[in-house]
């Protein structure tokens, strides 16, 4: 991406070919829009559409081998992960974390294995920043 701290808006349709492509690559369009039907059931001309918007905004590019595209990421899914979660906190929450888990516990929308990995990541964190 030209900005690296620019983000650029992906679709729900782009996100999920773009997961297809973080589980494994470089891919052709053809092993695309295979591992895609296996989720969902997509016209093979959407997913080239989708691909070639991913990589017009620079979050894939491709290389040409023979006669097939082979298609890979240019942001990682931890980076664009972070971005995404920052993004949706900011908006949503003004920043803050604990409205948001707090929206989550009173709906019980929390698992017991979702209380003891946060419970976790705090207790590290005291642990990094005494």
């Amino acid at each position: 991406m030209s900005n690296k701290s620019e983000k650029p808006e992906i679709s729900n349709a782009e996100f999920d070919v773009l997961d297809v492509i973080w589980d494994d690559n470089p891919v052709t369009a053809n092993e695309v829009i295979e591992r895609l039907n296996q989720r969902k059931n997509w016209h093979d001309k959407t997913v080239k559409t989708l691909l070639g918007r991913l990589v017009k905004k620079e979050v894939l590019s491709f290389e040409k081998q023979q006669r097939q595209y082979l298609y890979f990421p240019l942001i990682a899914r931890d980076e664009y992960t972070k971005k995404e979660t920052t993004s949706f906190v900011s908006r949503l929450f003004k920043g803050k974390i604990t409205p948001m888990v707090a929206g989550f516990a009173n709906q019980n929308a929390l698992s017991k294995q979702d209380v003891k990995e946060l419970k976790a990541l705090i207790e590290q964190w005291e642990k990094d920043n005494d």
